[in-house]
């Protein structure tokens, strides 16, 4: 057996703890409210000390940076499928809008202590939230090289079309500003947003 071969075996029974805790972190974070849950709430449902719980994560605020990590990989596959699929560049844009607000619809609005979750992790500006954003954008600058290529949008640096599409589109996939808007008569609807924005890269 070689080396890595021989760490990632010695590593398994790690991740499987890691992996449980998180799980049962998240499952009292739902129920209760992360402010409402403690560590030594999680390691009661999970039958074993605190100390043994820190073993494997320095914090309770770790412990929810890698829970919003989990809950934002999810988002991530659904907008890197889309990205994939064999459609127009314009077409993809637009079901990775969709994707993006129905996730947010369905995963931080519909639950309340889940947005909790959310707003927490955006009021601490936490570097897994940047780092998702930076991913989303990545993804989306290759949905617009390609339509640039294929002729369908105008010549122009994808990356900062990307930025700026991203931040057209914003209030179909911040949390806060998705459930601020859902009440109001008065904002753009999701077709007549996204095809704004799309409009805007053929220009």
């Amino acid at each position: 057996m070689d080396s890595a071969a021989a760490e990632s075996v010695l590593d398994s029974p790690k991740q499987e703890m890691v992996e449980r805790i998180l799980e049962s972190a998240e499952r009292l974070f739902r129920h209760y409210g992360y402010g409402k849950t403690t560590v030594a709430d999680i390691a009661r449902d999970l039958g074993m000390s605190p100390a043994n719980i820190y073993r494997f994560f320095d914090s309770k605020v770790e412990i929810h940076q890698a829970v919003c990590g989990r809950m934002l990989a999810i988002c991530y596959k659904n907008a890197h499928d889309v990205r994939h699929m064999q459609a127009s560049a314009s077409d993809r844009l637009r079901a990775l809008v969709h994707a993006q607000y129905q996730w947010t619809l369905d995963t931080m609005l519909d639950h309340e202590k889940v947005h909790e979750m959310v707003v927490v992790a955006l009021e601490r500006d936490w570097h897994v939230i940047d780092g998702h954003i930076n991913r989303i954008h990545d993804l989306i600058a290759e949905i617009i090289r390609d339509g640039i290529e294929a002729g369908e949008f105008v010549e122009q640096d994808p990356v900062i079309a990307s930025r700026c599409f991203g931040a057209a589109t914003v209030t179909l996939c911040h949390p806060q500003m998705v459930a601020q808007c859902l009440a109001k008569t008065n904002r753009a609807t999701v077709e007549e947003l996204v095809d704004y924005a799309i409009r805007a890269l053929k220009i």
